[in-house]
């Protein structure tokens, strides 16, 4: 662990500060470009590694073999995500032909109700696909999905459970689960039950009265009675300390409330996310490349882990957030995302051809206390690097 820490840090000290003249004075439009069509032939080389009834998560970092999961695992939506972010822009048949066989596969989650993360699982796959191809069938499977993620929600405590209830947990639910309400919100918006959008709505309120700090830094874990609402317990189940700032909860976090502002419009979401980025831009930990440590409050910084895929959900998050405030503020909120995606596409972040197993991005953190997934790529990471970049090509140029 300390050699593999001590490598990932030379690297990253050597480049950090450093990107490549390319990457930094080249214009947004050539960057974005070269990304995608990188992503192309990359993601094919993904493919060919993984079997087909299965979906990549990472990368063995002893090893160099990709790590696969079942549909049933959280990330699996985020393969078939990417590949059509990366049709979108390149229109490349073959990678929508294996956008479609994993779709396949993929269809019998919009049943499994012992998961609260269908709309990683669902909305980032088979979304983009109804968005792209129009298809009534993959909008029969959101639908069915939102119908399932909607059995966890509890009407006492007014938030979608996360985890099962075991010995240790009563009932929790994670700031990650704020990524999840935009499949509820879009379901109502588009023709399904109104009820999706109400219990969407309790959750957020919930959260935004019990997951945050004074700071507006969140909790990783709430611990909830069920039936009347009381907080058990906070804590961070994958940060430094229950105490401080894990970096991709807050990435979660301002995400999850930026989305919920589009689709409600209500500004107590649009300030709440204001202030989360407020406190993660200001923070003196964050580094000047706007790729932040795997914890704010981590005691080894700045000898320590960035996360690749922290820094990937807030330059998407930020770019959206930057639609909806003023002048100044925007140009704050998007100059940061600009930096990040600038950072992620450089060599100290973005993989070479053929090398990484097939995913984009290097050096992310999944749970850093149970050595797991340390110093990988991670697909989430590189799903919302592909959301950032059309996000920057659609809104910004």
């Amino acid at each position: 662990m300390k050699v593999k820490l001590l490598t990932a840090l030379c690297f990253l000290l050597i480049n950090s500060g450093m990107l490549k003249a390319q990457a930094k004075d080249q214009k947004m439009g050539e960057l974005i470009d070269q990304q995608f069509k990188f992503a192309d032939q990359q993601y094919k080389i993904l493919a060919k590694n993984v079997p087909a009834d299965v979906m990549p998560k990472t990368l063995n970092a002893t090893t160099g073999e990709v790590v696969t999961s079942n549909t049933a695992w959280w990330c699996s939506g985020f393969f078939p995500g990417s590949l059509l972010y990366i049709y979108e822009y390149t229109q490349d048949a073959e990678i929508l032909d294996e956008a479609k066989r994993r779709l396949t596969i993929l269809e019998k989650e919009k049943n499994n109700k012992g998961t609260h993360d269908l709309g990683f699982m669902m909305y980032c796959s088979f979304g983009n696909a109804y968005r792209l191809l129009h298809d009534p069938a993959y909008k029969d499977i959101i639908e069915a999905s939102a119908a399932s993620l909607s059995t966890r929600y509890h009407p006492g405590a007014q938030v979608i459970q996360s985890w099962n209830s075991n010995d240790m947990w009563a009932g929790p639910v994670i700031i990650d689960n704020m990524m999840n309400l935009e499949l509820l919100s879009w379901v109502s918006d588009h023709g399904g039950d109104k009820k999706y959008k109400e219990i969407a709505v309790n959750h957020a309120n919930s959260t935004i009265k019990n997951h945050y700090r004074p700071d507006f830094s969140a909790y990783h874990v709430l611990d909830y009675n069920m039936e009347t609402g009381e907080v058990l317990k906070k804590v961070n189940w994958q940060g430094f300390a229950d105490e401080s700032a894990w970096s991709r909860g807050q990435a979660w976090g301002l995400y999850g409330f930026t989305m919920m502002y589009r689709f409600t419009k209500d500004k107590q979401y649009l300030d709440q996310a204001i202030h989360i980025a407020n406190f993660m831009l200001n923070d003196t930990n964050m580094p000047a490349d706007m790729i932040p440590y795997w914890d704010y409050d981590a005691p080894e910084i700045p000898n320590t882990y960035r996360d690749a895929s922290a820094g990937a959900i807030m330059a998407s998050a930020l770019l959206e957030l930057a639609q909806y405030t003023d002048k100044t503020a925007s140009k704050k909120y998007l100059d940061a995302s600009e930096k990040a995606i600038r950072t992620l596409a450089s060599d100290a972040y973005r993989s070479k051809l053929g090398e990484n197993g097939g995913f984009l991005l290097k050096h992310g953190v999944g749970f850093l206390h149970q050595n797991s997934e340390v110093d990988v790529p991670l697909t989430y990471g590189d799903y919302y690097f592909l959301e950032a970049l059309h996000r920057y090509k659609d809104w910004y140029l």
